[in-house]
């Protein structure tokens, strides 16, 4: 299940064209045990998420969750305690219920400050040691300071941007299959 913002559900481009739909094509060809939930709403903020991943949960329950969120929190200036808090929330109870976590690192641009975008970027590495999940450095890596990779809003990343962000998913992904995979034959 993909739990993020506008930047995993497809703003201003086609569904077929995002990095959700490439991953699910992806996991397609590796495996037919996989069914990709995108459970992302466009202007998503880590509180959202932490008020309703709960039924979200209840609905689709996950074994894998790639949580994609904390754009917007930064972008809107939250605090930085408020951001970690929401997303340890949401961590928390998909490890209750036994879902492997791959968190989504994201950056701000400079203009939000030195200290602001540091202790942001911070959040994420401190999640990852705080709960042992797996972590995707910066969903954006590769490209999130080219303007040629970014619709006319500057915000959002275009088609051809898509298949950056599927790779950078897909290192981190891959581990967690590959281990399922050998954990399946090994009967453990």
């Amino acid at each position: 299940m993909i739990f993020g913002d506008s930047l995993s559900a497809n703003y201003g481009i086609p569904i077929e064209a995002g990095w959700v739909s490439l991953l699910t094509q992806r996991l397609l060809l590796k495996s037919t045990d996989y069914r990709v939930v995108n459970a992302s709403i466009s202007g998503e903020t880590t509180l959202g998420g932490r008020n309703r991943i709960q039924q979200v949960f209840n609905e689709h329950q996950p074994g894998i969750v790639i949580l994609a969120l904390g754009a917007n929190d930064g972008l809107r200036g939250a605090t930085i305690q408020s951001i970690y808090n929401n997303l340890a929330t949401i961590i928390e109870f998909c490890q209750k219920n036994d879902a492997i976590i791959l968190l989504a690192g994201m950056q701000l641009p400079p203009n939000y400050g030195k200290n602001y975008t540091q202790k942001f970027q911070e959040i994420f590495r401190q999640l990852e040691t705080r709960y042992q999940v797996k972590l995707i450095p910066f969903l954006l890596d590769g490209f999130g300071e080219k303007r040629e990779f970014f619709q006319s809003d500057g915000i959002h990343p275009n088609e051809t941007a898509q298949e950056i962000i599927v790779e950078n998913v897909w290192k981190i992904m891959q581990s967690i299959i590959n281990l399922e995979n050998r954990e399946a034959t090994s009967g453990g």
